[in-house]
């Protein structure tokens, strides 16, 4: 377990490790509908009695969050995230959300070509669904934040649903990006 070191000396997110759910790695009717889809999931160990704007503030400021989703991985230098620069995420890019809304998103997004298999829908379920519904005292989504928010080759996926679901009991946030490209 790794700590992020954020600019300010906040106390910042212990990174705990991370879950890569592939669509590819599963068997299905049609592959090719499924190639390029995935689930990224990071988890990270919450301080003591952080309010949850000042928890989505760590997350942004962490290294694991400087991650494309494109293949480059996790850049500590990175100034990419997902489909935008970087500068233009902050905590008030997210907005609460139920955790059976997120669930109702995602479940779309992973249905819309038909069924499952049964191994994907366990991996799902036991990496994603669960952090969104049974483990979150509160999720948020991050807003889509228009085209000029975009990097140089920010249209690459598809669909782009990102996820932040904090379980203060447990205590941890859970990070996830769903997508496909």
């Amino acid at each position: 377990m790794r700590e992020s070191v954020t600019p300010d000396g906040r106390r910042p997110l212990a990174f705990e490790g991370r879950a890569f759910v592939n669509f590819r790695d599963h068997t299905f009717a049609d592959p090719g509908a499924h190639a390029f889809r995935w689930a990224d999931v990071k988890t990270f160990r919450l301080p003591p009695a952080t309010p949850d704007a000042a928890l989505l503030e760590l997350l942004v400021a962490a290294d694991e969050f400087r991650d494309d989703y494109a293949g480059g991985g996790i850049d500590p230098a990175g100034l990419r995230h997902g489909p935008y620069w970087l500068r233009h995420l902050t905590a008030d890019a997210y907005e609460p959300v139920t955790g059976t809304e997120a669930v109702r998103t995602l479940r779309r997004w992973a249905d819309q070509y038909g069924p499952l298999p049964a191994t994907l829908e366990q991996a799902l379920h036991q990496h994603v669904f669960a952090a969104l519904t049974a483990a979150a005292s509160r999720c948020f989504a991050l807003r889509d934040l228009g085209r000029s928010a975009f990097h140089d080759w920010g249209g690459v996926h598809t669909e782009f649903h990102e996820y932040v679901a904090i379980d203060h009991d447990r205590p941890r946030l859970t990070l996830i990006v769903a997508a496909d490209d």
